[in-house]
């Protein structure tokens, strides 16, 4: 724990004033307020609602990490994620906000049979879910090495500030924290990434100390692997029902295009900054645990008011994507498996309450697992969401009523377990796509046994 006053005072300024902007300060009305924002997003706080949800560790101590053991390969991740929203922006989001749903997988029914609307809710409600248990992991290592708590006492600290998070603020709050808490990162990895640099010695300095290969390579740890995480990030972002109902809660299409957009221009950078203070970490202490690339780096070469800045925004990040993700799961459960059910008043009240269920049952789960590798809690995380719904939703927005419904329906009952399987008998290859390739097996069996079929027959 460090006792630096300036260290502290930074820290608990930094985090009091984001916590502040997440409750949303009041303007939370009502249900579709609450999981929406009324529909009323203007495009900056669509690509907050998204950065808010997929700018998180990963982006920043993950990637200082990799550049520590592989140097530019770990600008894959950002690197995706700015491409994925490109993706999102260009082609999904205005079809997906034109439709006027709430839901991914309300969207999916119209194509693909109402009767796999709950079984692809359970299923991606339950990938966001595990995915929140690994934010807590996060949030509570970062608060375990910081103040000296106990596992158990960092986690329940943790859940409480997703809490807070989620209940006062939704989607309104959702989209000012992404907002805030990106300007604060910017400013964390900018000014760590210059001095790292710096100190470096400059490009010069590091093409004299690194050999080309495998430092100055994004295929430095593989191609294969590159791939794989690009299209990871791909289906990740389509897959997720926090990144599109971020989109869902624009004023209109053209807007939701423009948040996504917005968000493919500032992610990318983030990865930059945290290599150079990956490979100045690498240069100049080659012994440190990869892990602590970032941390080490600001507490021993940054002043400590930055430092608390810098670690308050971090946790802020683990912290929100936790929230965003909370988020997803309520709405998807309330609009998926509660649909055509009024509840007047109490629906904001609902709304709340589902998601603050969620919070208490992940924290459960963490506490029975505190030991446990947070990135395995993630990969079956990813592998649900995306073999659940990317394949389906592509093929609704893409081919429409030319869609094969019974393949998609298939695909959505058997992708699913595949990854579960996958992941419980430790196969070969990535659950994700095991579950992918299953997904594409079953639209081509469905494509098979309905080309001969009038289309209208098909979706009668």
């Amino acid at each position: 724990m460090t006792a630096d006053p300036w260290f502290l005072l930074a820290f608990v300024a930094t985090l009091g004033a984001l916590l502040w902007l997440a409750a949303g300060r009041g303007r939370v009305r009502d249900g579709a307020d609450f999981a929406l924002a009324g529909r009323r997003a203007g495009a900056w706080q669509v690509s907050g609602a998204i950065m808010g949800t997929l700018v998180g560790g990963a982006s920043t101590v993950g990637t200082a990490q990799l550049a520590f053991l592989y140097g530019f390969s770990a600008w894959w991740f950002t690197l995706g994620a700015g491409l994925a929203c490109l993706f999102l922006g260009l082609f999904l989001a205005a079809p997906l906000r034109r439709c006027g749903v709430e839901t991914i997988p309300q969207f999916i029914s119209r194509y693909h049979g109402e009767r796999v609307r709950k079984a692809a809710s359970l299923f991606s409600a339950l990938g966001m879910f595990i995915h929140v248990v690994a934010q807590l992991l996060a949030a509570a290592a970062i608060l375990s090495s910081l103040f000296g708590l106990s596992l158990k006492q960092a986690a329940l600290a943790a859940a409480l500030g997703v809490a807070l998070i989620t209940w006062r603020g939704g989607m309104p709050g959702a989209g000012t924290l992404g907002l805030a808490k990106l300007f604060f990162l910017y400013l964390c990895m900018v000014g760590a990434g210059g001095v790292a640099f710096h100190l470096s010695g400059g490009w010069g300095g590091l093409r004299g100390h690194f050999p080309e290969f495998p430092w100055f390579s994004l295929f430095g740890y593989g191609t294969a692997a590159g791939v794989s995480d690009l299209v990871s990030m791909l289906v990740g972002v389509v897959s997720t029902q926090t990144y599109l109902q971020a989109v869902f809660s624009a004023r209109d299409a053209h807007t939701a295009r423009r948040g996504a957009l917005i968000s493919a221009v500032l992610i990318p950078p983030l990865g930059l900054f945290g290599i150079s203070v990956g490979l100045f970490m690498r240069q100049s202490a080659p012994a440190l645990d990869s892990a602590r690339a970032l941390p080490e780096f600001l507490l021993q070469h940054m002043p400590p008011a930055f430092a608390g800045l810098a670690f308050a925004a971090l946790l802020i990040a683990a912290l929100a994507t936790a929230a965003g993700l909370t988020l997803g799961v309520g709405t998807t459960l309330r609009a998926d498996l509660l649909v055509g059910q009024d509840f007047g008043r109490r629906d904001l009240l609902l709304r709340r309450a589902l998601t603050l269920a969620v919070v208490l049952l992940a924290l459960g789960l963490v506490l029975a697992n505190l030991d446990s590798a947070i990135m395995a809690w993630s990969f079956l995380s990813m592998g649900l969401r995306g073999a659940t719904l990317c394949l389906p939703l592509l093929a609704a927005v893409f081919l429409g009523a030319r869609t094969s419904r019974r393949g998609g329906a298939l695909a959505i009952l058997l992708a699913p377990p595949t990854v579960v399987a996958a992941g419980w008998f430790d196969a070969p290859l990535p659950p994700l796509f095991l579950g992918l390739g299953v997904a594409l097996a079953a639209f081509a069996w469905g494509f098979f046994r309905e080309r001969r079929r009038p289309f209208s027959d098909t979706l009668s």
